[in-house]
């Protein structure tokens, strides 16, 4: 289950978050000019023109090493779905973003605006299949004579469940390991990716609310892949969450284990009970067995009983209309 916007608002306004994001999942040539030990938040709110705020964008100023006056700002939008128009949702944003810069740094005409890195960072379920630029959404041929008057603006995808788990585990930190849970369908898992988040925090300190906010990611997690039918009390604790998911795993073994002979014995008395209507009534109508297939331990045996004493498919299969 992945994390909500809100959580994913807290995780990456830590800077360290938005450090191992640019880093392990955008091109290297864009990390490696970065100078992240001056990074700072941008408390930027956009009014579009129908009056909303843009609230949830984080943006981040980013000096180069080199000590330009030029910065890097980030925009990170968090999506659950693919927004086919997300190409000119960023252009708009870009664009109220200079404003705000125009106005803020008080920059005079002929200064040049700073570089702009948007990221859309996508953690749905189902491939992006949105075009990451404005020239996809054209009906328009470069070569035609009213495109170099055609708006441009292109973002960065990463897009969680494409990012492949082998490649994952190979990336340090805790972007990856964030995603790595993000995207775990296999409860015996999770215990191991939680602790290796345990280790991370032990060798990192002074990452308190950091810790917290991931508590709650694990805790989405546990109650995704383990909640049943009803809520499940997960400890605030990721060592108790760790001791937890592995006494869970142990009762999820011995339940599929007593599933696995519940079901060989009904394998085998299904089989038992069609040989039996054969040799008495000749061959079955396939809604038959597919009753048959479908059928309760209980209600093969009462079918076995039925069939002592009948004289037809009818009498085994009194509720069921035949025919």
């Amino acid at each position: 289950m992945p994390a909500s916007d809100s959580l994913y608002h807290r995780l990456f306004s830590h800077p360290l978050m938005v450090e191992q994001l640019i880093r392990g999942f955008v091109p290297e040539d864009v990390a490696a000019g970065l100078d992240f030990t001056r990074i700072e938040r941008v408390n930027a709110k956009f009014h579009a023109r129908d009056g909303r705020r843009r609230e949830g964008d984080l943006i981040w100023r980013v000096p180069t090493l080199s000590g330009e006056v030029v910065h890097i700002y980030l925009m990170l939008e968090f999506q659950s779905r693919s927004d086919w128009w997300m190409a000119i949702r960023v252009m708009v944003y870009v664009g109220l973003l200079w404003q705000h810069l125009i106005r803020e740094l008080k920059l005079p005409p002929g200064s040049p605006l700073p570089p702009v890195l948007p990221v859309v960072l996508y953690n749905g379920e189902a491939p992006w299949n949105a075009p990451l630029d404005a020239a996809g959404l054209m009906g328009l041929a470069p070569d035609a004579a009213l495109w170099p008057w055609q708006p441009g603006i292109r973002y960065h995808l990463i897009d969680e469940g494409r990012l492949g788990a082998e490649d994952l585990a190979r990336k340090d930190g805790l972007v990856a390991l964030l995603f790595r849970i993000e995207t775990c369908t296999r409860p015996a898992e999770l215990p191991g990716l939680v602790g290796e988040v345990i280790g991370w925090f032990r060798g990192h300190a002074d990452h308190d609310s950091l810790k917290l906010a991931f508590g709650e990611v694990v805790a989405q997690a546990v109650a995704a892949l383990v909640g049943g039918d009803g809520p499940v009390a997960v400890p605030s604790g990721l060592g108790e969450v760790q001791d937890m998911l592995s006494e869970r795993i142990k009762i999820w073994e011995r339940e599929l284990k007593a599933e696995g002979r519940a079901a060989g014995m009904a394998a085998g008395k299904a089989e038992m009970l069609s040989r039996q209507l054969k040799r008495r009534f000749g061959d079955l109508p396939a809604d038959v067995d597919r009753l048959i297939a479908s059928a309760t331990i209980d209600q093969l045996d009462a079918y076995m009983d039925r069939l002592m004493d009948a004289r037809s498919l009818a009498d085994v299969f009194p509720d069921f209309r035949l025919g």
